[in-house]
């Protein structure tokens, strides 16, 4: 059943985290929409400027640097490369036709059994010959021999056709180990031809046919590169930096006329009317959805009762939207000065805030939620989207408050700690400055150092101020307040200490043992430490009815009837909460002086009746309770039983302290006391160890110094 009830408290706090933090969102958002919405103009193209327009952000002119990129592209000279392979491969081609024909020639003397003089070409020598020629000719088209030419060749003898061949393949040879494009085969043709003519190695009949082989065998041999050429094209592109309009910089001038690139440079830098801004809009929200998921997260993961994690939420919320409405005045006021007043912003008042009504996690989380958050807001002109200064600023400053507040609440120890911010501020702009590498005047430097002493000054006031404010309006006690009610100049304290001292001494010892003990359950010891000093404020109704303002006079109740006593010993747990109720005492520590005896029975004057023979109902002798609801209170009531009782001892012992305190807290949970408090068996028994440590060290044995 009781799991039942934590998933539905769970449950219904993940619903209001929800909505609270949805609403949070969306006010957010609403803050931040002008940030986007810059101002526009409603311009037409060739129109007559009557400002000067700067573009607001930065952004890339795709269409120039494309333009850019062509003409570095073209500006790329094609890519060719030489090859000795290709001289080799048409000598060898040379080389081939004049062996067939010396083949085709020596064919023609084996068959006729003539001497080369006396042969006769035939139609079937110039067959063969066209027949070993054809797989070249497929491959050469340019290496087209008529059967005239073919004979020809045939009819000179084969000593003439190797000299031939040797004045080809060298003057081939020559030309080809030249590198040569598909421009210089003209001349290199041409050069060829007149050396071939000049070798006097040709005889006239054959000269043509010879020539014609030659040149049609001459190639280029610079070949072009495709892919090397497309590769070093792509790194020309490659190389152009994109064209920017800048952010800050001035599109148009003042009486320029507004011509068509103009025109597309607005439109593209979102300065005119007709360019609707929804990426910066769904950037903003996208934003404002991830700040706020962190939040929830960070709540979804704290193991903590629902009730406080609502009361913390909305303290969070609260402290966060303060902030940004500073953030909203400071953005306003912004423009109207040639400085960055940015760094007048308290640093660390959000963090001061909630780390003093919520505790250190929940307070670096707002930190760096709000220092993102300023960095956004708080831009300077035409400053990047993020103004990285500021939220760098700000996230320092809240750090070092919070390493800086340590545990201790005093209004002193906030004063010190804003002080401490002061200097992380001072040493941030100084940084800041000298990054900047600009020369700026006394003036200038003088106002950068009151900002960031003021900034600090100003959270530390700020807290102050507002401490009082959180802790009324949702009924918090802060450890600041509670530093505060264990002053002993405060009234109620006087009060018992004057009125009552014993009790006084004993909320002491109370307390004492209180404190030490809710620091080994991690309960708030400072809580039960001063709620310990109120607890009994109600006895100073009737000091002396009480045992420990007695000395050595005779006790009222040996005069008075046991329900009569009963009645003055009950009474002052209602008297003491009516009393701190009406000085306006925290309600924790009204509930700690009406539940700290709980429903526990007054044996002594259960007994006291019984031995004067009174018919006892058992309930009528009992505290009206409630019974203790919180550990603090069950480890007080433990604790005020057991200084009692061990101060009642007359030789206490380590093994009757012990003994003592284990009988109390048994008596007491036999007797439910601890039923309605989240208190296990295992911190019972811390509990129980810590005090019979800080009684033992209270009451330990003292040397017996001499007369």
């Amino acid at each position: 059943m009781r799991s039942v009830r934590k998933f539905l408290n769970a449950l219904k706090f993940t619903y209001f985290s929800l909505f609270m933090i949805t609403l949070s969102a969306v006010i957010l958002f609403t803050f931040m929409l002008d940030i986007v919405q810059k101002e526009t103009y409603e311009l037409k193209e060739f129109q007559i400027a009557h400002e000067a327009i700067r573009s607001l952000k930065t952004v890339e002119d795709t269409v120039k640097t494309e333009q850019e990129r062509d003409r570095a592209a073209n500006e790329v000279a094609p890519v060719y490369q030489f090859s000795e392979d290709i001289a080799k491969n048409r000598q060898a081609i040379a080389t081939s036709i004049f062996d067939f024909l010396i083949d085709v020639k020596k064919e023609m003397v084996s068959d006729n059994a003539e001497t080369e003089e006396e042969i006769k070409i035939t139609e079937k020598s110039v067959e063969a010959m066209r027949e070993k020629l054809s797989a070249l000719e497929e491959e050469e088209p340019e290496l087209q021999l008529s059967d005239e030419a073919i004979a020809n060749l045939l009819s000179e003898d084969i000593n003439i056709l190797e000299g031939i061949k040797a004045s080809v393949v060298k003057v081939l040879g020559e030309e080809l180990s030249k590198p040569l494009r598909t421009t210089d085969l003209t001349f290199a043709k041409y050069e060829i031809e007149r050396q071939l003519r000049l070798s006097n190695t040709i005889p006239t009949q054959i000269e043509q046919p010879v020539i014609s082989i030659a040149r049609s065998l001459l190639v280029e041999t610079e070949i072009f590169n495709e892919a090397l050429t497309a590769s070093r094209v792509e790194e020309a592109r490659a190389t152009v930096e994109p064209i920017r309009i800048l952010q800050g910089q001035v599109i148009v001038r003042e009486g320029q006329v507004i011509d068509g690139e103009v025109y597309r440079q607005l439109e593209l830098a979102g300065l005119l009317t007709n360019k609707t801004q929804v990426k910066p809009l769904a950037g903003i929200a996208l934003f404002v959805s991830v700040m706020m998921s962190i939040l929830f997260l960070h709540f979804q993961t704290w193991r903590e009762s629902s009730d406080v994690k609502k009361k913390s939420l909305v303290i969070a919320l609260v402290v966060f939207l303060l902030t940004v409405a500073i953030m909203k005045l400071v953005s306003i006021i912004e423009p109207e000065f040639d400085l960055l007043i940015a760094f007048l912003f308290p640093t660390a008042l959000a963090s001061m805030l909630i780390k003093l009504l919520v505790n250190d996690r929940l307070a670096l989380t707002i930190s760096i939620i709000i220092a993102a958050t300023a960095g956004i807001m708080l831009q300077d002109g035409y400053a990047a989207i993020v103004q990285m200064e500021i939220a760098l600023y700000i996230l320092f400053g809240s750090i070092t408050s919070l390493y800086l507040l340590g545990n201790m609440s005093r209004r002193s120890t906030i004063l010190r700690a804003s002080l401490g911010v002061s200097i992380c501020n001072l040493g941030f702009i100084a940084f800041y400055l000298l990054m900047t590498q600009t020369t700026y005047e006394l003036t200038e430097l003088t106002f950068y150092a009151m900002a960031a002493f003021t900034s600090g000054v100003l959270s530390g006031a700020l807290t102050i101020g507002l401490l009082p404010f959180f802790e009324t309006t949702f009924g918090l006690l802060s450890d600041m307040k509670l530093i505060e009610l264990s002053n002993p100049n405060h009234p109620l304290l006087k009060k018992i200490l004057t009125e009552a001292p014993g009790t006084y001494h004993h909320s002491v010892m109370v307390a004492n043992l209180a404190d030490a003990a809710c620091e080994t359950i991690g309960a708030n010891g400072l809580l039960a430490r001063v709620g310990s000093y109120y607890h009994d404020v109600g006895k100073t109704v009737r000091p002396r009815f009480f045992i420990e303002n007695q000395h050595a006079e005779q006790n009222p109740h040996d005069t008075l009837p046991p329900k009569k006593s009963k009645e003055i010993i009950i009474a002052h747990t209602e008297d003491g909460a009516q009393l701190l109720e009406k000085h306006k005492m925290p309600r924790e520590i009204v509930a700690i002086a009406r539940q700290h005896h709980g429903t526990s029975l007054l044996k002594f004057f259960v007994f006291k009746a019984k031995e004067l023979g009174e018919d006892v109902i058992e309930e009528e002798f009992r505290y009206p309770g409630p019974k203790p609801q919180t550990k603090e209170i069950a480890v007080i009531s433990i604790a005020d039983s057991v200084e009692a009782a061990v101060r009642s001892m007359k030789e206490p012992t380590s093994e009757k302290i012990n003994a003592l305190v284990s009988s109390i807290v048994s008596d007491k949970l036999r007797d439910g006391q601890f039923d309605e408090c989240d208190l296990s068996m295992k911190e019972l028994k811390r509990v129980e160890r810590a005090m019979c440590e800080t009684l033992n060290g209270m009451f330990h044995n003292r040397i017996e110094y001499p007369e």
